[in-house]
C-alpha cells in the first residue's frame, strides 16, 4: 500500500466546507484515494476524513501544516494531518490473561498493526516469556493491594520513558488513577468484556448470568475518569442461552474481546476515530 497522510477535522456544519478542502489539496496535487464526510444534525457538527497519496502531493508536511492554518481557522476546525509511515508507538498493559495480548502481537507481527509496540506492562509475571519471545521488552510492576501509588507512578515513569502514543490496556485488571487518565486523553483504549453501558466494573460475566441475558458482549473504548464510560470505538456481540454457565460465558467471550480490541485499535491507529464530547465518529 502507498504511504499515505491522513487528514481529519471536525468543525460546526456549514455549506463549503467540502470544497474548500478538496480545492486546497487539488491545487497542491493531492490525490485523494478514500473520503469520508459525516453531518451530525444533533449537533451540528462536520466530521471528515481524507486519505491523501504522499508522492502525489507538492508540498511536504509542515508546509501543508501552516497553508492549511487559515482555512482551518475560517472553519473553526479541530484537525490534524498525519503520515502513515510514522508509526505510532504503543504500550500494552496487562494482567494474567493472555487472549487479548496475543492477538495484538500476532497481528502487529504480520503487518496487520502499523505501529512500533515498543513495551509491555503487567503488574504480574505471567506473560513474560510470550513477549520476550517476541523480543519486546517486558517490566514486571508487582502491585500492593494497601499502596498502588507506587506501581502507577513505575507505570507512568514507563509510558513517559517509552514516549507512548497510546496505551493499550489489553485485560489489564486495574483502575488506572484520575491523574493518568487525564494526562492522555483519547490516547488510553481499553477492552471492557461486556456490552457497556450494561454491566460496568468487575465480573461483567456473572452479573450477566444472574440477570439471564441472552447476548454478550465487549466493548473497546478510550479511557477517561468515569470507570467504563469513556467513548465508545468499537463494540460486538454473541448469543447465549440459559444452558450457558458463567464459565461458558467467559470462555465464549475471549472470542468477542480480542476481536473488538484489535479492531478498535487498527480504527485508533488508522486515525479513523473522531472524538465529539463522549462520542465518536468511526469511518471504518
Amino acid at each position: 500500500m502507498k504511504p499515505v497522510y491522513r487528514l481529519t477535522v471536525s468543525c460546526p456544519d456549514r455549506v463549503g466546507i467540502v470544497a474548500k478542502v478538496s480545492e486546497f489539496i487539488a491545487c497542491h496535487g493531492g490525490w485523494i484515494i478514500e473520503a469520508n464526510h459525516h453531518s451530525d444534525t444533533e449537533s451540528g457538527w462536520f466530521f471528515m476524513r481524507h486519505e491523501i497519496i504522499t508522492d502525489s502531493i507538492t508540498i511536504g508536511l509542515d508546509q501543508f501544516k501552516a497553508l492549511f492554518a487559515p482555512i482551518a481557522s475560517r472553519f473553526e476546525m479541530e484537525w490534524q494531518i498525519t503520515a502513515s509511515e510514522q508509526k505510532p508507538k504503543v504500550v500494552l498493559m496487562v494482567s494474567k490473561e493472555a487472549h487479548c495480548l496475543n492477538d495484538i502481537l500476532f497481528r502487529w507481527k504480520s503487518g496487520e498493526m502499523n505501529c512500533d509496540i515498543v513495551a509491555v506492562i503487567s503488574n504480574h509475571d505471567d506473560l513474560r516469556g510470550m513477549c520476550e519471545w517476541m523480543e519486546i521488552p517486558y517490566h514486571h510492576v508487582p502491585v500492593d493491594k494497601q499502596n498502588k501509588a507506587p506501581h502507577f507512578a513505575a507505570v507512568e515513569q514507563l509510558i513517559e520513558q517509552y514516549q507512548a502514543d497510546t496505551i493499550i490496556l489489553a485485560r489489564y485488571m486495574q483502575i488506572l488513577p484520575e491523574a493518568v487518565c487525564t494526562r492522555y486523553p483519547g490516547q488510553i483504549i481499553n477492552i471492557h468484556h461486556s456490552f457497556l453501558p450494561s454491566f460496568a466494573g468487575a465480573k461483567p460475566y456473572h452479573q450477566a448470568s444472574v440477570r439471564g441475558v441472552k447476548l454478550i458482549g465487549a466493548t473497546c473504548h478510550y479511557v477517561t475518569t468515569d470507570l467504563d464510560a469513556g467513548p465508545i470505538i468499537e463494540q460486538d456481540v454473541l448469543r447465549i442461552d440459559h444452558g450457558d454457565t458463567t464459565e461458558d460465558m467467559q470462555r465464549m467471550g475471549r472470542d468477542v474481546e480480542k476481536m473488538v480490541l484489535s479492531r478498535g485499535l487498527r480504527y485508533h491507529l488508522e486515525d479513523r476515530v473522531l472524538l465529539h464530547g463522549n462520542k465518536t465518529v468511526v469511518f471504518d
